[in-house]
């Protein structure tokens, strides 16, 4: 079985990076390093020794010019030490069947480097990005997640409703038109959906916080190896993280899109 070697990157204003990599450690990862993303440019840290990578949540570079705007043009602009553009190990990355998940603002980066929804192999082309919530305001407040069974994400095969909180003020999935908007449901291509109690997708607030259209809370792309979710699964990576523990309200917790993650990443050829 080949080992899953986990790099969540950190710096410049994330601040869920050591619950992330905690919680791909409960989730079986051999290995899950918290890497600054300076070290990729000094060449320290090398995105080839790794197959799963996680852009964890935070607040990248004060949301200055919108949320992971800034961290989007670093990406695009910027080289290691050997003069390799950091773009170009990223989609090496990627080509070489790696894992990449995107929790909130790590979602808010992929959509404007263009990773997601990537349609027609258009990688690196922005297709859609995150805005403003309707309610105009923060939202900090659990959520019921409806998984996509026909999606070919990787990350939600085989799971059915699930729990976990969502902080954020920019979490509205926004599409370049509405033909763009009608593929990501025709393609499958909506990996999760906000849903009410009744465990049916909804545009109604607060279950649908930010009023995403077509209830979508994360993305992957053709490939399936990525996921974009606006909420956190490495906050409930223990049955007490949720609210209702001792009122015997149980739900699966966010490491299972984790432990999907590391089954594949094992099945893979050594």
């Amino acid at each position: 079985m080949a080992p899953v070697n986990t790099l969540v990157i950190t710096g410049y204003g994330t601040n869920s990076h050591l619950e992330t990599a905690h919680t791909a450690r409960l989730a079986g990862s051999d290995r899950a390093d918290v890497v600054h993303f300076s070290d990729l440019i000094s060449g320290e840290c090398r995105l080839s020794d790794y197959n799963f990578l996680i852009f964890p949540g935070g607040f990248l570079d004060g949301d200055d010019l919108g949320a992971a705007q800034t961290a989007a043009m670093r990406w695009r602009s910027l080289s290691d030490a050997a003069g390799k553009p950091l773009l170009r190990s990223l989609e090496e990355f990627l080509d070489a069947g790696g894992l990449v998940l995107g929790i909130c603002n790590g979602f808010q980066l992929l959509v404007k480097l263009g990773v997601l929804p990537a349609l027609d192999g258009a990688r690196f082309e922005r297709q859609a990005s995150l805005g403003h919530n309707d309610s105009a305001r923060f939202e900090d407040r659990w959520v019921r997640l409806l998984p996509n069974p026909e999606s070919p994400c990787v990350f939600t095969r085989g799971l059915s409703l699930l729990a976990m909180p969502v902080r954020h003020g920019e979490g509205k999935l926004v599409c370049r038109d509405e033909a763009t908007l009608a593929r990501l449901a025709a393609e499958n291509l909506i990996a999760l959906q906000y849903a009410d109690p009744e465990g049916r997708p909804t545009q109604e607030y607060p279950w649908n916080p930010n009023g995403s259209p077509l209830a979508i809370a994360g993305l992957t792309d053709p490939t399936g190896h990525v996921l974009g979710l606006m909420p956190h699964p490495e906050a409930f990576h223990h049955v007490t993280n949720h609210p209702g523990w001792t009122r015997g309200e149980l739900a699966p917790p966010g490491t299972l899109l984790f432990a999907n993650a590391v089954r594949y990443l094992r099945a893979q050829e050594a």
